[in-house]
């Protein structure tokens, strides 16, 4: 069997795949099927090492982005899909896959019109409560519909859609706390908080941050995610901001692997984050979380993201355009401060999480990809 893995631009679309390819290879070994041949099809490969891992074969695929804002970008990447088309209906004639599976996003435009071409059956998945474009489109030909949020099921035919939550890779469903303070050098008996800004980082959250900097060291410790671009300067800027005082308090990290990432999860008193699909993870930690979301001028998705997920498990959601060091604070100290509030929090974002959601699509990606092969 031969299946085609699509959709990315960021780890919010990529992991899901990795996810799903890991139940995959899980399911046919258990199962003893014969295992299939994974192709992934996208602009980049993005992390090539989990790749790898999963034994997934990287086809370069080039496609333009349509952004909702202006951009003089939008008229070279007109050019661009179109290459992406022509690229996309070779590779997948040459390939001729069983099954692709799609998580929507711009690179995952041309394998889905080639898919439609040959007739390929396609499985999407959608993890924001308010569609993507592309998935949108794509949700009129495909053959399964898992979506994330309940909101999203009434924009697709309600027939074939289901509600499976976020694939989740192995590595990350359970926070390692056993030996977490040990192995980030943290120190016993202080509130730690996570800070996530995306796998790009987020330069206002990390602003925001260094600002608040001095008074947060003097009560808690903070982990934080600056992405690959920042980490230069927060650190210097933290640097000059906290002097000799507490900086083994303030643990700023580029990017963080699987075992770091799980690490901190397991410490955590307290996440503060963006909110895309990195929600389902947040919940499956069963930790209390300040959601700062991309401005709607930007996504639309993640706003509507943070407020769904808000209304289930008592999350903060602070706005872009209203955060500020005395704000951020405020709604810090007033969770970290009320061990009855912090308890209920974990206990709903317990109860959104589904951590089944990987094995569950990668059933039917089977079960689509027998049919077809027979």
């Amino acid at each position: 069997m031969k299946i085609v893995l699509t959709g990315g631009g960021s780890g919010g679309h990529f992991y899901p795949l990795i996810s799903v390819a890991e139940n995959l290879r899980e399911i046919t070994k258990k199962e003893k099927f014969l295992s299939p041949v994974i192709y992934y099809l996208a602009p980049e490969p993005y992390d090539e090492r989990a790749l790898f891992d999963n034994e997934i074969i990287f086809k370069k695929n080039i496609s333009g982005k349509k952004r909702i804002y202006f951009s003089f970008r939008n008229f070279f990447d007109f050019f661009k899909i179109f290459l992406g088309v022509l690229t996309a209906f070779w590779q997948i004639f040459m390939i001729f896959p069983d099954v692709i599976f799609a998580k929507g996003g711009y690179a995952s435009f041309p394998v889905l019109l080639a898919a439609r071409f040959f007739g390929i059956p396609v499985i999407i998945h959608e993890s924001d409560s308010m569609p993507g474009r592309v998935n949108l489109w794509a949700g009129k030909f495909a053959q399964r519909i898992g979506v994330s949020f309940p909101e999203a099921v009434k924009f697709f035919p309600e027939e074939k859609t289901v509600l499976t939550g976020n694939p989740i890779r192995k590595e990350l469903l359970t926070p390692a706390g056993e030996g977490a303070k040990e192995f980030l050098n943290l120190e016993e008996n202080l509130p730690i908080i996570f800070i996530l800004g995306g796998s790009q980082g987020a330069e206002k959250i990390n602003n925001v941050i260094l600002e608040a900097l001095e008074v947060l060291v003097q009560k808690y410790q903070i982990i934080h995610q600056t992405g690959p671009n920042n980490i230069g300067y927060v650190r210097g800027t933290a640097k000059v901001i906290l002097g000799e005082n507490f900086t083994a308090r303030y643990k700023p990290f580029a990017y963080l692997d699987d075992l770091a990432m799980k690490m901190s999860a397991g410490a955590a008193s307290l996440v503060i984050s963006r909110a895309g699909s990195v929600l389902f993870e947040i919940a499956n930690w069963g930790l209390p979380s300040i959601l700062i979301p991309i401005p709607e001028s930007i996504s639309r998705d993640q706003r509507k993201n943070a407020f769904s997920y808000a209304s289930r498990t008592g999350a903060v959601v602070i706005e872009e355009e209203n955060l500020s060091p005395n704000l951020l604070i405020s709604e810090i100290e007033r969770i970290l401060s009320n061990p009855a509030l912090m308890k209920e929090m974990s206990r709903k974002a317990g109860n959104f999480s589904s951590n089944d959601a990987g094995r569950k699509i990668a059933r039917e990606v089977l079960r689509l990809g027998l049919e077809h092969e027979s």
